[in-house]
């Protein structure tokens, strides 16, 4: 019985410390784009990485493969393979904009950011090399944030450059086609970007069964060795058929993985990340380039918010319910008010987005509007100069609250405030966000 509930833990505990390596995998098949050569023939399967791809226009219901994606920027995504040798990006003049590109190692840690907060918006290059390279730095790379030592050979790069609408997309498209990738030798001899094909063998749609678990855990693990001070950790796994080593899990190996999935899974959809205020808010955990240890918060981040920037960078309070601890469902009707000069503390910009609970993704509304924000024209201020944001699945019979309307779906929502570059206040708590209010009941 005492090795039974022993194997049981460890199973769990290896699912939640994998959980961000299968995620990473089945990102990687599902946003990688599809390798064509010539008339569009390729290799069934095969994708390029080493290049930037873009999303041209600002996400609304139903178009992205990413939960809870923001509709205030236009994404710029990269998987980087770093088996070859170190790799340059050239990032554009922004003049000014805000952008951000978020290094994501395979494990998930959000080891480094290159924009407007770290480096700055002219034109630059960085060099990114390999976990455990020690070749000289180039000309240009020894200044300060030039040089990026990845701790994994396979990278997420999740780019986000601000726009102001959709009159502002072109101007954004433009600056997306300034970054580039490429292997250091060919930045040098002045050689076009070019692509690289690999297989990602993951279909990102595929059931998550215990097997399917394994295979993907282990090849990542293969490619993408854990930390010197995780050795032992992952070591323990192996009794699970989880290692860079390790071959098909057998049928009792099968077995227990698949119960900790079963369990483990359901839990973490219903586990918040991070500490509930008194006005219901749930602030995330302030993460500084990793999850310092924290596999739980890494797991569950992967699963709901795969992508996260550090806090430094971003921070996104939840609302998940009411001033009344009720769970927010667009047949009632809220308000959210920010009192006169106690708008979301930020140096670059925010937002409040809506989500349905259900599948973390945005909603389709008959306004198209997915946020209010900082840059949202037209609306309305209190008399008193505070703002009131109106929420639910109708539209206000008022002018002045349609202005300020957040459509909801019919049923249970979330709300994200994407606040970009938080002051202190907002990261330590001193600054309180306003409780979602309800207001009645709809018939």
């Amino acid at each position: 019985m005492v090795a039974a509930i022993a194997n049981r833990a460890l199973a769990e505990e290896a699912v939640v410390s994998a959980y961000p390596l299968y995620e990473m995998a089945r990102m990687r098949a599902a946003t990688s784009p599809r390798r064509t050569d010539g008339a569009g023939a390729a290799p069934e399967g095969q994708r390029w990485c080493n290049v930037f791809t873009h999303a041209r226009a600002l996400l609304g219901a139903g178009k992205s493969r990413v939960v809870t994606p923001n509709n205030d920027t236009l994404y710029t995504n990269a998987w980087l393979d770093l088996g070859a040798g170190p790799l340059v990006i050239d990032v554009p003049d922004t003049a000014g904009r805000y952008y951000v590109l978020g290094l994501l190692d395979f494990y998930t840690e959000p080891f480094a950011h290159i924009g407007q907060r770290r480096t700055g918006t002219r034109a630059r290059a960085f060099l990114v090399t390999p976990p455990g390279w020690a070749g000289p730095l180039p000309a240009g790379f020894d200044v300060p944030g030039a040089h990026i030592a990845a701790p994994t050979r396979w990278l997420w790069i999740i780019g986000r450059i601000l726009v102001d609408g959709p009159q502002d997309v072109a101007a954004v498209n433009a600056l997306q086609d300034g970054f580039t990738v490429r292997p250091l030798a060919d930045w040098q001899a002045g050689a076009a970007p070019r692509p690289l094909a690999f297989d990602p063998a993951c279909d990102p749609k595929a059931p998550l069964g215990a097997a399917h678990f394994v295979d993907q855990v282990n090849r990542a693990l293969r490619e993408n060795p854990p930390p010197a001070a995780e050795a032992a950790l992952w070591a323990r796994f192996a009794a699970l058929g989880i290692g860079a080593d390790a071959g098909p899990p057998d049928a009792a190996q099968r077995d227990l993985l698949q119960a900790a999935l079963d369990a483990v899974l359901p839990r973490m959809r219903e586990q918040q990340a991070g500490e509930v205020t008194a006005s219901g808010w749930t602030l995330m955990p302030v993460v500084e380039g990793s999850f310092g240890g924290d596999h739980l918060l890494r797991a569950l981040v992967a699963l709901k918010y795969i992508g996260m920037l550090e806090s430094r960078e971003a921070t996104y309070p939840i609302a998940w319910r009411d001033a009344a601890g009720q769970a927010l469902d667009g047949s009632r009707r809220y308000r959210l008010r920010f009192a006169p000069g106690a708008l979301p503390p930020v140096d670059a910009f925010w937002s409040i987005t809506l989500y349905d609970s259900g599948d973390y993704m945005l909603v389709d509304n008959p306004i198209d509007r997915y946020a209010i924000g900082d840059r949202t024209p037209g609306l309305q201020r209190d008399a008193d100069g505070g703002l009131t944001l109106h929420i639910a699945h109708a539209a206000p019979a008022d002018a002045a609250a349609r202005a300020n309307w957040l459509p909801a779906p019919v049923g249970g929502f979330y709300l994200c405030l994407r606040a970009y570059v938080p002051r202190a206040e907002l990261l330590d708590g001193r600054y309180a966000l306003p409780a979602v209010t309800r207001v009645e009941e709809l018939a």
